[in-house]
C-alpha cells in the first residue's frame, strides 16, 4: 500500500507526472522497494533460529537504503525505458526503502538500525505491524487516484502530512504512558509498551531492580497483571546453563530483553523454557524457547518461535 502511495507523491515532481515511463519504473521501484528489506525472510528456509537471528538486520541497516535504491532504480529505470531520469527512480527506491524501515522502528519488534555500528534492536513502540488507520488513509487514497478523483500529487502530499501528524502523536502518546507507569511503580528502568489493534489500550512491561511487571493502560487507568521476578545470569542453575549452547537458546538472548526462565522437572528429566516477557499477553509469553534435557542434561529437543497464530496478540 505505502509502494502505491509513495509513487503517487512522486507525482509532485513534473518529470514524473509529464513522463508516463518514468511514473510507471517509479510505482514499480517503490512497490519493490517497500519490500525490500524483508527480502532477508528467505533465511526462514534455514529455520527460526537463523530467522530470528538476522530477520531486520543487515536489510534494515544504517546502510541499507543506499546500497537497495541503485540495485532496485537502475535495473528498473532500463526496463521502462527511463534512464534519462534514472536518478529519480533511484531517489523514490531510496524513500521507499527508508520507509519501510523507519515503520518497522515505531513498531515494538525492533529493527537493527544502526547495523554495522551497533547490534542493538531499537524499537519506539509507537504502533502495531498493521496499524488499520493508516493503512484505511492510504487505501482511500490510492482508490482516488485510481478512479481520478483528484490530482495526485497534492492529494498523497496531504495524506503523508496527516500520516506524519498521526505518527507525531502516536509517539507522544507512547512517552506520556511511559511516564505515568514511571511514577506508578517508582522505576527508572526499561519499560516497553506494545499498543492494541485499535489503539485505544495499550500492554506494558516495567522493569524494576528485582522484577518485571506487566499490565495494561486503558483509558488513563493502570491495570497491574503479573509480577515476574528476575533472575540474573550469575544465579541460573546448572540445568538452566546446560541449555545456554543450543542454537536456539543463543538466538532468543541475541533478541530478547526481559528474559525470564523457568524449570520443569520431568519424569526423564528437564524442561526448561526461555520467554521474554516483553510480549507477555493474556498472561502468557508467547515468544519463547523451550529446550528439552534428559537427567544427565543432554539436551533431548529444542524448539524456538511463537506459541500464537499471526492474527493474534500482541500485534508486532
Amino acid at each position: 500500500m505505502f509502494g502505491v502511495t509513495l509513487a503517487g507523491l512522486s507525482m509532485l515532481d513534473p518529470a514524473v507526472m509529464n513522463h508516463p515511463e518514468v511514473m510507471h519504473a517509479v510505482l514499480a521501484a517503490t512497490l519493490i522497494g517497500s519490500h525490500a528489506p524483508d527480502f532477508d525472510s528467505v533465511v526462514r528456509l534455514r529455520g527460526e533460529a537463523a530467522y530470528i537471528r538476522h530477520h531486520r538486520g543487515l536489510t534494515h541497516s544504517l546502510p541499507a537504503p543506499a546500497v537497495w535504491a541503485p540495485l532496485i532504480g537502475l535495473p528498473v529505470a532500463w526496463l521502462f525505458g527511463a534512464m534519462a531520469h534514472g536518478w529519480i527512480v533511484v531517489l523514490w527506491s531510496f524513500i521507499a526503502v527508508s520507509f519501510h524501515i523507519g515503520l518497522d522502528l515505531f513498531n515494538a519488534y525492533g529493527v537493527q538500525c544502526l547495523r554495522p555500528f551497533s547490534k542493538k534492536w531499537w524499537h519506539l513502540d509507537v504502533l502495531c505491524l498493521f496499524d488499520p488507520y493508516m493503512f484505511l488513509l492510504h487505501a482511500a487514497a490510492a482508490l482516488v487516484w485510481l478512479f481520478g478523483g483528484l490530482s495526485p500529487g497534492p492529494m498523497f502530499a496531504s495524506v503523508y502530512g496527516i500520516t506524519i501528524v498521526y505518527l507525531i502523536w502516536r509517539t507522544i502518546e507512547s512517552k506520556r504512558i511511559i511516564k505515568k507507569l514511571r511514577r506508578s511503580y517508582g522505576t527508572q528502568g526499561s519499560i516497553t509498551l506494545i499498543p492494541s489493534l485499535i489503539g485505544r489500550s495499550w500492554q506494558f512491561v516495567a522493569e524494576t531492580d528485582t522484577a518485571y511487571i506487566t499490565g495494561t493502560v486503558r483509558r488513563g487507568s493502570v491495570t497491574q497483571e503479573a509480577e515476574l521476578s528476575k533472575t540474573k545470569p550469575e544465579t541460573y542453575s546448572t540445568i538452566t546453563k546446560a541449555t545456554m549452547s543450543t542454537d536456539g537458546v543463543r538466538a532468543f538472548l541475541h533478541f530478547a530483553e526481559f528474559v525470564h526462565v523457568q524449570v520443569n522437572e520431568k519424569l526423564d528429566g528437564y524442561e526448561v523454557t526461555w520467554s521474554d516477557v516483553r510480549f507477555w499477553h493474556n498472561n502468557s509469553m508467547p515468544f519463547s524457547a523451550a529446550v528439552t534435557l534428559d537427567r544427565d542434561l543432554n539436551v533431548q529437543s529444542d524448539q524456538l518461535g511463537w506459541n500464537k497464530k499471526s492474527w493474534e496478540a500482541p500485534h508486532i
